[in-house]
């Protein structure tokens, strides 16, 4: 669905414009990390999440971790501790340990994100696809619910021109000014001068201006994916992989102070955190750096964290297989508002309240989807999708056979019961299986976006390739 443009918007547009560009100014000079760890929230129980529905006063803040790779995150299993904002808030909410995200590219996972459908489905596997205006997005229901819907952003990938922007009253990438000299960039490629600093003062405009209505706010943090750190933040070393984790725990610390203002502004006893990611990043695992190249474990296991207007104590842990796509089917049944029509993912509310009576949780044996187009960046080649789908413990990932000697042609079959890394190809082991899971992606390959066969492309100039070209993306 969309929307045209309110006559009476760019009025308050401008003007919120430029109060944000004032405060970024004054806040890229003043920002310090704060300290306390305070959290006045109740002690809350299943019978509470089930009664969010009937309130009038629930707020949804979706954070959205560019590059994100859950088994980076000391909640996660991993060893060192980079992450304890988020740490601390899986504890006293819920986390989803076995989350896949639909894509190793953000533009493709975020429209399965959005919609709460799989790739082939969503219709957006290319650099020049965009959403289809029959889509119907999150932001649009809350709209019409009533909520104040406001999306900021810095990834040029989830540009308004690509469709992501239905349903916004404001959808705005934010810029600010030049990091201080204390702020490190390793990513070579990246020529924006922006950080996710510069996001705290527009969240704290928008609290202002709109926190007595209900309101439901995206922001998309950009630092992970430039390995940006800074003194504070750099704890594991300058290796490659140890800049990684340098960010995660900076990007901890830039979260640490957006909920301290939060809190301190009385909106964390009336809002659901979602904090969620597009995809994740490899290290050589088996040779491949990076993203948007594959879609192994590295790149597609995301962290997915919910935090409710109340403290759990202690909190859950969800182990059952689930996506991105579940994530705003689950939000919009939390709040009590209609669901998306014809979704891939579904609700994880009721495992959410199995888990907190201790109750057995449905084992529904699902699977979970990972698409990329290899050729997504290229004009004059055809669609060349790699596929990998996991179900229970196993990932099997199949690969084009028309690509280059350079690449994995042979499809894989992955056990995690025994190879946590998945990096053991057992598809000779285990036929069946084997079989089973290419049945399943062979049928995937064959669905279609519910609003048609046709997908919607846009005639992108070449000041946007060049935005595109700054995230570090090669795109002729």
């Amino acid at each position: 669905m969309s929307e045209p443009i309110l006559s009476q918007r760019w009025p308050w547009l401008a003007a919120i414009a430029v109060v944000i560009g004032a405060y970024a100014w004054y806040f890229s000079t003043q920002y310090t990390i704060e300290i306390g760890d305070q959290d006045d929230r109740p002690v809350g129980t299943a019978a509470d999440i089930e009664a969010l529905a009937d309130r009038d006063d629930v707020n949804v803040l979706f954070i959205l971790i560019d590059t994100l790779r859950a088994d980076r995150l000391h909640s996660y299993g991993y060893e060192r501790e980079t992450s304890p904002t988020l740490d601390r808030i899986a504890s006293r909410g819920v986390q989803f340990s076995r989350h896949l995200a639909q894509s190793s590219w953000t533009k493709c996972s975020m429209a399965s994100l959005w919609t709460g459908l799989n790739p082939s489905r969503a219709g957006v596997t290319r650099f020049d696809h965009r959403l289809a205006d029959e889509a119907v997005m999150p932001a649009e229901i809350m709209k019409e619910a009533g909520f104040r819907t406001v999306g900021l952003y810095r990834n040029g990938w989830v540009e308004g021109y690509f469709g992501f922007g239905q349903g916004f009253d404001v959808y705005v990438k934010t810029h600010g000014q030049p990091a201080p000299q204390s702020v490190i960039r390793e990513n070579p490629t990246i020529q924006s001068r922006a950080t996710d600093v510069s996001l705290l003062p527009s969240v704290d405009e928008f609290l202002r201006a709109y926190g007595d209505e209900r309101w439901f706010l995206y922001v998309h943090l950009m630092d992970l994916h430039e390995y940006l750190y800074d003194e504070d933040s750099a704890k594991f070393g300058t290796h490659y992989t140890d800049v990684y984790d340098n960010s995660i725990l900076r990007v901890n610390y830039i979260l640490k102070e957006m909920l301290g203002r939060m809190r301190r502004a009385g909106h964390l006893e009336n809002t659901i955190i979602a904090i969620g990611s597009d995809h994740g990043e490899a290290f050589s695992e088996r040779g491949i750096e990076g993203h948007a190249r594959k879609v192994f474990k590295e790149t597609t296991e995301v962290p997915f964290i919910l935090s409710f207007p109340f403290r759990l104590e202690p909190g859950l842990d969800l182990r059952n297989r689930t996506a991105n796509i579940d994530i705003w089917p689950t939000l919009l049944d939390l709040l009590g508002l209609p669901a998306m029509p014809d979704t891939d993912g579904r609700s994880r509310k009721p495992e959410i309240l199995a888990g907190l009576r201790g109750e057995p949780l449905p084992d529904s044996g699902e699977i979970a989807i990972a698409h990329l187009d290899q050729h997504w960046g290229q004009r004059d080649k055809s669609p060349a999708p790699t596929v990998s789908i996991a179900k229970d413990d196993f990932r099997y990932v199949m690969h084009p056979d028309d690509l280059p000697e350079t690449y994995v042609t042979e499809d894989q079959l992955f056990d995690a019961s025994t190879d946590r890394q998945e990096l053991q190809d057992v598809i000779e082991a285990e036929p069946e299986i084997a079989k089973m899971l290419r049945d399943e992606i062979d049928r995937y390959l064959e669905e279609e976006p519910p609003w048609g066969s046709d997908v919607e492309t846009l005639e992108i100039d070449e000041i946007q390739l060049n935005q595109l070209r700054a995230l570090g993306y090669k795109i002729p």
